[in-house]
């Protein structure tokens, strides 16, 4: 990444990178694969980011840094691939689970081609790194600054990242059935707010497209045991929802995925209406590509809180 800035210099309060205390697996099956997959997380060395390895590939390299510039699917879920043709998707919601754990270091051993879906939300990943625990590490932990904004629309869809202190989320969706309607959500995606208020929230689709979702090869591990699912203006699924709003907040839970993948957490405001994981990766590629957008820093206190932190938020 490029130059430093003024934001840059340490500090007492300067935050360290994290990784995982000890390796932990699942199992489960890939949304629109629908093949079984087993899952391990594994501590990794300082600067190591995120890096998914398919434990099933015999040629060709098996790792795959996770990392905007490596998306090449976004249809549905967010797909990554490398240089030798290697893929894994719908790594979003395990994506979403570390950037809100904030776990800077970690290999992700997947035995097939799709991260499992397991409920279709984060909530089970965030469980299995509590389980694993964390570690904080020598290296300071680095961040991207957004400087001035960033737009990138088509139509009515608009997603915009904005400077801004800490790291927040204002998202708007809007659909026909009554079911889903207009909602929004605007918070802070920081300090407990993640697992709280964002990591339960599930996946969702609607019964009229399944068919068409198959056909083309995708959702064929897909349920109502692992989606909301919408028919017309009423929800299938008999537990009803997890949130009033719960579509619009896994619209964010995608999008505080998707956005780690700059690499590094990022220390701004996002702005989404009507988007989803093109927009995202979108947006990414339109910061980067302007130099004078952004700077890398070393994240403190006050950037990962959005204020000075109390006693309380640093204990």
């Amino acid at each position: 990444m490029n130059g430093t800035g003024p934001g840059s210099s340490s500090t007492v309060s300067t935050i360290r990178q994290k990784t995982l205390r000890n390796p932990i697996s699942c199992a489960g099956v890939g949304l629109h694969s629908g093949a079984k997959v087993v899952l391990t997380l594994l501590p990794a060395a300082p600067d190591t980011g995120i890096l998914f390895r398919r434990t099933d590939v015999t040629s060709g390299s098996p790792d795959i840094p996770a990392h905007y510039e490596n998306v090449v699917d976004t249809r549905l879920c967010t797909m990554l691939g490398n240089e030798d043709g290697v893929t894994i998707s719908t790594i979003e919601h395990l994506m979403a689970a570390l950037a809100g754990c904030e776990i800077d270091n970690a290999i992700i051993e997947v035995s097939g081609p799709e991260v499992p879906i397991m409920d279709g939300s984060a909530q089970p990943f965030v469980f299995l790194i509590e389980c694993a625990g964390t570690e904080a590490q020598r290296a300071p932990r680095r961040a991207i600054r957004v400087l001035k904004p960033i737009t990138v629309r088509k139509g009515d869809a608009v997603a915009t990242l904005l400077p801004g202190n800490g790291f927040s989320v204002n998202f708007e969706i809007d659909f026909d059935s009554k079911a889903i309607a207009r909602q929004t959500y605007n918070g802070q995606a920081v300090n407990g707010v993640f697992k709280s208020e964002i990591s339960r929230a599930r996946t969702f689709g609607f019964a009229h497209e399944v068919e068409a979702m198959r056909k083309a090869g995708l959702g064929r591990g897909g349920s109502l045991a692992n989606a909301v699912v919408v028919d017309g203006d009423k929800i299938l699924n008999e537990e009803g929802l997890r949130y009033d709003d719960e579509f619009v907040r896994h619209k964010v839970l995608d999008a505080v995925g998707d956005l780690y993948l700059a690499g590094a957490p990022i220390i701004g405001r996002f702005h989404g209406v009507r988007t989803g994981h093109m927009f995202n990766n979108q947006v990414l590629h339109a910061l980067f590509a302007d130099p004078t957008a952004w700077e890398e820093v070393e994240m403190t206190a006050t950037d990962r809180y959005g204020h000075a932190p109390t006693l309380a938020a640093t204990a």
